[in-house]
């Protein structure tokens, strides 16, 4: 994904381990390999969520058994001794009458969506599914509570963060000085937890929770980015898959370059079709013409780039900030009006505080379970965790020479694409450069898997993860990979489409698998 739920690194970073994983059943040692007993006898302690989790949760209006806790991961697998992640989850207790048939794990996306806020607030979507499951998700590691990486706020490494510098494309060399300097800011600033992010890790992690919530089986719903993860978990841990389902499907061959062109085309087609909806609209701060509201967003970004806002406590807010907001808020409808009255606010007022608290950005969720409150979540964490796992997940690295010779056409390409989205996509593809390679395992070994069938949900109008993106990963993946074609609009069908929804329902559910190649027609215009 590239985007947020459908919702961007640097020079010392490396994937440790990152091939095939030791399975659960190896997990004590005795036969050379590292001792990860401790880590799969520990039980969750749930607790009440505090503080922006629990408000976000009763803003729903229909608040369910919400409860919050962590689990401890090593940071590094092939050294648990070294050191350890918590990392924050979330559980929506079952309404079963009887026992539930288990955990249902949820990944929103990203990389670097947090899914302790993202599932507080979307209860009500997932409230049919918590007939039979809890329903649970989390912040994977050095994202949102869990550790969080980020690039700091440093001059050099926010101005590479933001886009890159200004007039840098004449100068490459200036260019990677400057990549370099960011590089050893987001090192500074992130902490032990950043030479190893990576999906191939995160799905580990995913391996240690499913047994701390005492499930045989992983059950698991996955959104954009989290489609990378659970074809990763099927493939490191095949025996330990129970229903999965993989809506909006990503790319597991295609380098970061490639992947974040076509973010950065999929954002700005979500901008363009929020935009003539919002002028559509009653009320819009825009006004009625989409055309002069597609400028005039591209101006308060730019305005609020030369001139942020300054907060009392001495932070800013720039524009690169409302892109941010706008990365994770235009994938789903829903978001629009809320998105809407909060760019009012920031136009009308100069008050950012609802866009903000769209994106988790008020100082994230302070909560329970038996933790101590943790800082503030840093604005950037999204965008620097983006970067850190698409470069440990990709072996491809560009050299200073080809950096130098393609800069330029490269800023080009990319504002092309999106003129609003283009300069902060190119940064996840600039800022691999210098790193050791990260790791093959995804482009080589997941693929052919062996565990049960998975159901693969690929919309035809996404405008993130292209629809190609599914028929090529349902390949790779083999036999196993059972295929729904969305006919519709959006990313992911999930959440937009009452045929997908009926579908994976009835999978998770009740074990009815639709047959490979079938299809839901586009939902009827309101």
């Amino acid at each position: 994904m590239r985007g947020a739920c459908a919702l961007a690194g640097v020079t010392v970073l490396a994937v440790v381990g990152a091939g095939a994983p030791w399975p659960a059943s190896a997990a004590a040692g005795g036969d050379g390999r590292p001792d990860l007993s401790r880590f799969y006898t520990q039980k969750i302690k749930w607790a009440a969520c505090e503080g922006d989790t629990q408000a976000m949760a009763d803003a729903t209006g229909d608040v369910k058994d919400i409860r919050c806790g962590d689990v401890k991961v090593p940071i590094d697998y092939a050294d648990p001794a070294a050191g350890t992640v918590d990392v924050a989850m979330i559980r929506m207790k079952s309404s079963a009458a009887g026992k539930p048939r288990g955990s249902l794990l949820l990944n929103f996306g990203g990389p670097g969506g947090p899914g302790v806020s993202a599932l507080a607030g979307s209860q009500k979507e997932f409230s049919f599914l918590s007939k039979e499951y809890d329903v649970v998700s989390f912040d994977p590691r050095g994202v949102g509570e869990s550790d969080p990486v980020t690039c700091g706020d440093a001059e050099t490494g926010a101005e590479v963060l933001e886009g890159g510098p200004a007039d840098g494309t004449d100068d490459p060399a200036a260019v990677l000085k400057e990549l370099r300097e960011a590089a050893a800011e987001c090192a500074k600033k992130s902490g032990p937890v950043l030479p190893h992010m990576g999906t191939v890790n995160v799905s580990r992690d995913l391996d240690v929770m499913r047994h701390a919530l005492g499930d045989k089986k992983l059950n698991y719903l996955g959104f954009s980015y989290g489609t990378r993860l659970g074809a990763v978990y099927a493939a490191q841990f095949p025996d330990k898959v129970g229903r999965m389902v993989l809506d909006g499907v990503d790319t597991l061959t295609e380098p970061v370059a490639e992947q974040s062109l076509a973010t950065a085309e999929g954002r700005q087609t979500a901008l363009d079709n929020f935009l003539a909806w919002c002028t559509g609209n009653p009320g819009c701060v825009f006004g009625t013409d989409a055309r002069a509201a597609r400028q005039d967003m591209r101006q308060v970004i730019e305005d609020l780039d030369e001139m942020p806002l300054q907060a009392l406590d001495g932070g800013q807010f720039t524009g690169q900030d409302v892109v941010g907001v706008l990365s994770q808020a235009l994938y789903s409808r829903q978001a629009w009006p809320a998105l809407s009255q909060a760019l009012g606010a920031l136009l009308a007022d100069g008050d950012p505080r609802a866009l903000l608290r769209m994106s988790g950005g008020l100082g994230g969720a302070v909560r329970g379970g038996g933790t101590a409150a943790r800082d503030t979540v840093p604005m950037d964490n999204m965008t620097a965790a983006l970067m850190a796992v698409n470069c440990a997940d990709d072996p491809d690295r560009p050299n200073a020479a080809r950096i130098e010779k393609e800069v330029g056409r490269l800023k080009k390409e990319f504002e092309k694409a999106s003129p609003v989205f283009g300069k902060s996509m190119l940064m996840p593809v600039l800022l691999c450069f210098g790193r050791p390679p990260g790791t093959d395992y995804i482009r080589e070994s997941v693929r052919d898997i062996s565990s049960p069938e998975l159901l693969l949900v690929g919309t035809r109008g996404d405008p993130a993860t292209p629809y190609r993106w599914t028929e090529e990963t349902a390949e790779r993946l083999g036999p196993k990979a059972i295929v729904l074609d969305n006919k519709g609009d959006g990313h992911t069908g999930y959440l937009g489409s009452e045929c997908v929804r009926d579908k994976v329902d009835g999978f998770l559910l009740y074990g009815e698998m639709p047959p490979d190649g079938s299809s839901c027609p586009p939902d009827k215009a309101e």
